[in-house]
């Protein structure tokens, strides 16, 4: 097959960074190109003219956009190895459902404690903290959320992991002394060269953060 991929994307989102798991984890051989999402590209705007966010992935000329469905696509269309969604339907279900929620609650969380101050910061850590423990709870003691493997669950929640420097440091708390066991699997899947190599460096994700909110005039 003479595939021609092509991500637009941006390093510190967590949307785009589940892709380039997905991509790893297939073997896919991609171009990739940085987008300044200020000034978003003439490409970037054709080709998810809807919504004009990244990650936008480009196969064969034709666009799939929104970083859960492309990850079903790259999994459908790369089936020979690796399997992210599970065979079964009932369990395929489940995984989706767990993947919505994720992109439901933890996004909005998270945004709270770095983009705001005071009680809203407060209370978005609370939140922030809370789903997390609901996700623990879900994962149990299996190794990963869909059992032995690494899959789509685990997929779409680790790149956050890249932005928890962030979330801890300006929120003043700590995931290891509040959620032990979904710490554990952070670790499990870092182990992961398709997850390590996915993820930007957590001070980066820091410095990137504390310009957003010397714009935004939060501090």
């Amino acid at each position: 097959m003479g595939d021609k991929v092509i991500l637009l994307d941006a390093w510190p989102s967590m949307f785009g960074m589940r892709v380039r798991i997905a991509l790893a984890e297939k073997g896919v051989k991609y171009e990739y190109k940085e987008e300044d999402l200020i000034n978003k590209s003439p490409l970037l705007l054709e080709m998810n003219p809807i919504h004009k966010k990244i990650p936008v992935l480009i196969h064969n000329g034709k666009p799939i956009c929104e970083s859960l469905i492309i990850v079903q696509y790259i999994d459908e269309v790369w089936n020979n190895k690796s399997p992210l969604l599970p065979s079964d339907p009932y369990e395929r279900a489940q995984a989706r459902f767990w993947a919505d929620y994720i992109d439901k609650k933890v996004y909005d969380a998270g945004r709270k404690v770095w983009a705001t101050k005071g009680d809203e910061m407060e209370a978005g850590k609370k939140e922030f903290i809370e789903v997390h423990k609901v996700l623990e709870e879900e994962l149990g003691d299996k190794p990963y959320f869909g059992g032995e493997t690494f899959g789509y669950v685990d997929l779409a929640l680790i790149t956050f992991y890249s932005w928890f420097y962030t979330y801890e440091t300006i929120g003043n708390f700590s995931m290891e002394a509040e959620c032990p066991k979904l710490m554990a699997w952070v670790k499990r899947c870092m182990q992961k060269e398709s997850v390590a190599k996915s993820l930007p460096d957590q001070k980066k994700i820091y410095g990137f953060v504390l310009g957003l909110r010397k714009r935004f005039g939060i501090e």
